[in-house]
């Protein structure tokens, strides 16, 4: 069983409706800064469960679960004078499963074909006296205070947690709820994993230990005193609370130490192992997992990830992250790009390219999916002289300022440009020649001629020159010749801090020292001329 569909109205950062579809298996939300990956978790967890950050929503209702410029303008409306209806919020998940009692047109869609549940909070039609009478002043803020939880079925029924088949398991392994000393999420979990008799024996145990601190005769001796200096009986004891208190009271150690006093990384660890461990997780066919690359190293990210793959087969898992590793690893074929409230999927990426970032999962993917404009190089060098030719064409503003990253890919052109291709990203790539236009033009045929794309754009030095002297050793196919080609002999010893007479001794040099002539010139106050397909590739 799984969520099909998701859609959203009105909720946090999402005004009207806002849809995303899931597959079985993984999925992977990724985007900017406040474009709703959090919230979506947010919103499947609510809408399954009946709970927000773990507490009943019937008892956590706030304005600031709605979409604040949807409250912002229902405020300045009524203080208009206009009738209009308090806004509401509307979850609704659609479900990927045979449940014919959750099945009708309870739902925005009015269809019947699809089960599913709705979960809104609106404003209840019992204040409307009320409601009116307030509305005669000035309003400041949402009437809360009016709203009710409505949670049905599309059948149009009335639901419980108990009564949804669908089961999800939260893993948020950013949060840090302390309580006590201890933390929410990790007792919660640590409760998961005992069975019925073990938790009695703790309660047991908890309740044994605060009876016998009543009875202790130091404490007695005390009470005795504070009833004497009292005309009542006044002693000190211990809260014996519910069944469930120790829950809140006792501490979770590890290597005994207190749980809360571990680092961060090793906690994110601990709560993502015992969640993957918890026996009733069997029951959970969703795993809502939140940017598991939070707080860990390279490695042990990896193991991690292969934690998540081998325990959670044949459920549906969403993944919301920042990583480009974590998205790499778990399959860009599953990545879902959220970006101006709309979704995008790579699911049509070749298996090819696919296998490819699998497997070299370094490769930073992310920044190019989450760019506006991107200039793809191959190396250190590259991006360094091709920073300083915009720098130089744009009153010395760096891409980065314009929204425009560069981004290194070794040889991996081509992976990149399946990606730029699908998306319609706004793309040049900047690349040597290698002596072999013709190769050039083969390998990037699907860009160029007939088959160009106006989002794509493929520079390279496609010039013949004639030779003469000792530069006829030299192919000007590679960043070093085409610069020096364009400049002086002069102007490039001085940047370089050389005095070179020969220009196959300076070409030998700046070949053989890439990275640290292109960081010459980079941070020189002196200007030099850039070869013509560099200016190219910064027009983007």
């Amino acid at each position: 069983m799984s969520i099909r569909k998701l859609k959203i109205k009105n909720f946090k950062c999402f005004s009207d409706w806002f849809t995303v579809y899931f597959e079985n298996g993984i999925n992977i939300l990724v985007g900017n800064n406040g474009t709703g990956k959090s919230t979506i978790l947010e919103a499947i967890n609510l809408v399954l469960t009946g709970t927000y950050h773990g507490k009943n929503i019937r008892n956590e209702l706030t304005q600031y679960l709605f979409n604040k410029n949807i409250v912002e303008n229902y405020i300045r409306e009524v203080n208009e004078g206009m009738n209009v209806e308090p806004p509401k919020i509307i979850i609704e998940a659609y479900f990927d499963a045979e449940m014919p009692s959750f099945l009708g047109d309870g739902n925005s869609e009015k269809t019947k074909d699809t089960p599913g549940i709705c979960l809104s909070i609106s404003f209840d039609e019992k204040y409307s006296n009320e409601y009116k009478m307030l509305c005669k002043n000035k309003i400041t803020s949402l009437p809360i205070e009016y709203y009710e939880v409505s949670w049905m079925s599309f059948a149009r029924e009335n639901i419980t947690a108990r009564s949804i088949p669908i089961k999800s398991a939260m893993i948020d392994t950013t949060s840090y709820t302390p309580t006590s000393g201890s933390d929410i999420y990790i007792s919660r979990i640590v409760k998961n994993l005992l069975d019925d008799n073990e938790i009695i024996n703790i309660s047991q145990a908890h309740r044994l230990m605060k009876e016998q601190f009543s009875r202790d005769e130091n404490i007695a001796n005390i009470n005795r005193k504070l009833t004497e200096t009292s005309n009542n009986e006044l002693t000190i004891s211990v809260d014996f609370g519910t069944k469930n208190s120790w829950e809140s009271s006792l501490v979770t150690q590890l290597d005994e130490i207190p749980y809360n006093n571990i680092g961060k990384g090793t906690q994110c660890i601990v709560k993502t192992q015992l969640a993957l461990s918890d026996h009733k997780i069997e029951n959970k066919q969703i795993v809502l997992l939140e940017e598991p690359e939070c707080h860990l190293s390279y490695s042990n990210l990896n193991i991690l990830l292969d934690k998540v793959n081998e325990s959670v087969k044949e459920k549906q898992i969403i993944v919301t992250t920042h990583s480009s590793f974590v998205s790499n690893k778990l399959g860009l074929e599953n990545l879902i790009l959220l970006n101006r409230g709309k979704t995008l999927r790579l699911g049509d990426l070749s298996n090819e390219t696919n296998l490819f970032f699998k497997r070299i999962a370094g490769y930073d993917t992310l920044r190019l999916l989450l760019s506006n404009k991107a200039i793809l190089v191959e190396g250190d060098s590259d991006e360094l002289i091709v920073q300083r030719a915009y720098m130089d064409s744009h009153n010395g503003k760096l891409p980065i300022n314009d929204g425009i990253d560069i981004i290194s890919v070794g040889i991996s052109f081509l992976r990149f440009l399946e990606i730029a291709k699908l998306l319609e990203l706004r793309v040049s790539v900047i690349t040597d020649n290698d002596g072999n236009i013709d190769a050039l033009n083969r390998k990037y045929s699907d860009y160029l001629g007939e088959n160009c794309c106006e989002n794509i754009n493929i520079c390279f030095d496609d010039s013949t020159y004639e030779y003469n002297g000792s530069l006829e050793n030299y192919n000007y196919n590679t960043l070093e010749p085409c610069i020096y080609r364009s400049n002086s002999m002069s102007i490039l010893n001085e940047i370089l801090n050389k005095s070179y007479e020969d220009p196959d001794d300076l070409l030998k040099y700046m070949k053989g020292h890439k990275t640290e002539v292109a960081l010459k010139i980079f941070e020189s106050d002196k200007a030099i001329e850039f070869p013509q397909y560099i200016k190219e590739g910064i027009l983007i």
